[in-house]
């Protein structure tokens, strides 16, 4: 039953059976076989059958909702009944915002020194992607925003403060200037992320607070081309400081602290508040705390900005430091 269950997510994901087949490394007579004795043991059509797939019935949207559970159930008690207290089975399934990407190995390194047998799947996602991947049992945890667009049904664990840079290349007019308003940086051609993306859903709620309405001349969903466009285009992007600690400035490229208004956001990780949580997404957790990662984020990224000549401004007021 559990490797029709697989089947039959696989399927789901693909929405194609050759696909999903070949996912699960069987043909796809010997998939659709399962399948179909799966619909003659619960008594209901999963699958609305014809030339090709073309989808699920109701009953077998049903059918998968509690075929994610059963499977993620089933992985949870084979972790409880195989943990020896210093190891763990297994592979973690971590979704991960594109602008925490910088920072995520700060707490997988730690992580995979305790718990060396378990395999990292890191998926690069968008904040309402994580919300799905785990409600549908298909992420373990997620680091993404927490007091933005909070997530729902999860427990959560801070990492972070994200404090924003106009990334732009040096000009005279810029010389002697150590941070930039939101309102000056509207003035610059801008290449932003996506609007799918939180972070532009930030960056524009800036530029309102600043009485600003932004039109970027170029949008993408990936922060490389975010800074190469930068680096040898026109123009200018908004960027988390998590960034610029993984991308080295040249010397024709300048990063200021964008204020008035002064915005950050809290990064942390999350994972679904079921009873008993995932023992892996509970073990990361754990190794965020006793490892001080909020601590050791904030001095890696000041110290990194610092070598760099980019000044990194307390916090804001009214926004206190993530203490875990």
């Amino acid at each position: 039953m559990f490797r029709k269950y697989q089947y039959l997510l696989a399927l789901a994901r693909h929405h194609h059976f050759g696909r999903a087949a070949a996912e699960c490394h069987v043909s796809q007579p010997t998939l659709s076989n399962a399948i179909r004795l799966l619909e003659d043991e619960l008594g209901v059509l999963i699958v609305e059958r014809g030339q090709s797939f073309r989808g699920f019935t109701l009953e077998g949207l049903k059918v998968i909702e509690t075929a994610r559970r059963i499977l993620q159930e089933q992985e949870t008690l084979r972790q409880e009944l195989r943990r020896d207290g210093v190891d763990l089975p297994g592979e973690l399934r971590l979704g991960v915002i594109p602008t925490a990407l910088p920072a995520v190995s700060h707490l997988i390194t730690p992580f995979s020194a305790r718990f060396p047998h378990v395999r990292i799947s890191l998926l690069s996602q968008s904040s309402r992607d994580i919300q799905r991947g785990l409600d549908e049992f298909e992420l373990d945890a997620g680091i993404t925003y927490l007091d933005n667009e909070p997530l729902i049904n999860v427990r959560m664990q801070p990492l972070y403060s994200e404090r924003y840079y106009l990334l732009t290349r040096r000009s005279e007019a810029l010389r002697d200037l150590t941070c930039l308003s939101w309102a000056e940086a509207a003035n610059h051609r801008l290449c932003l992320l996506t609007r799918d993306m939180q972070n532009r859903r930030i960056a524009e709620s800036a530029f309102r607070m600043a009485d600003r309405v932004i039109s970027p001349e170029v949008e993408t969903n990936s922060l490389m081309t975010l800074y190469t466009n930068v680096r040898t285009g026109p123009w200018s992007s908004v960027v988390p400081g998590q960034l610029l600690t993984l991308l080295p400035l040249t010397p024709e490229m300048v990063a200021l602290p964008l204020i008035a208004p002064d915005v950050t956001y809290v990064v942390g990780l999350v994972y679904a508040n079921r009873q008993p949580p995932v023992p892996l997404a509970r073990a990361l957790a754990t190794v965020a705390v006793e490892e001080h990662l909020t601590a050791h984020i904030a001095r890696f990224t000041s110290e990194t900005l610092g070598r760099m000549g980019i000044q990194d401004l307390p916090n804001p007021r009214g926004r206190p430091s993530v203490t875990l």
